[in-house]
């Protein structure tokens, strides 16, 4: 019998391709973009690469889904705290409609402003200010609740790793993914026959 320990390495290579990218998406937004007046003719290749960024971000996360639910996979980890388990499991599903959530509303915000003509054609211009659109205001909120679940996430990783020392960041990197486990049936047998196998020695 066969006991998956790793994650399959499309879904790693997934996994971590996307953390680093949307660390980058959330951070150019936050500590960049904003900071960049919508007169500045340095805005528009800087919205240019975010609004990319977050189709490629929602494209590798309905395929990490879609490898995630067709490939085999270790069982779900527990910290032995009920209430740690259910913070790690809900953050994890929340990750899935956040992303496309962010993706959504920007894209939203893209069509009202004409986003598309004035980054990709050259036609138009900028609004004077995004925020006189109630889909800036979503695009806001949910980046901060996936900063709050990413940063939940990373928590989690380091306690298993520091704290409980569990070996869990082993299931989502490369190597072995199978381990053969014994058959129900062959350790009844073994525990049946060990004692008659000590009595005849």
């Amino acid at each position: 019998m066969q006991r998956v320990v790793r994650y399959s390495p499309l879904l790693v290579v997934l996994h971590w391709l996307f953390a680093v990218l949307v660390v980058v998406a959330l951070t150019g937004g936050a500590l960049v973009l904003v900071k960049i007046p919508n007169s500045d003719p340095a805005k528009i290749p800087a919205l240019r690469n975010h609004f990319e960024g977050g189709i490629l971000l929602a494209s590798l996360m309905l395929v990490r889904f879609l490898v995630r639910v067709r490939t085999s996979r270790p069982q779900r980890a527990s910290t032995g705290n009920p209430a740690l388990d259910r913070i790690a499991s809900t953050t994890q599903l929340l990750f899935y409609p956040l992303v496309l959530a962010q993706a959504g509303v920007g894209l939203l915000l893209a069509l009202q402003t004409h986003l598309p003509q004035v980054l990709f054609a050259g036609h138009g211009s900028l609004p004077v200010s995004f925020w006189i659109y109630p889909a800036r205001t979503a695009h806001y909120a949910i980046s901060r609740l996936l900063m709050v679940a990413i940063a939940l996430h990373i928590c989690g990783g380091l306690y298993h790793s520091v704290i409980l020392r569990d070996g869990l960041l082993r299931r989502m990197w490369f190597g072995r993914r199978f381990l053969e486990t014994p058959d129900r049936d062959d350790s009844s047998r073994a525990a049946m026959t060990h004692p008659m196998e000590q009595k005849s020695t």
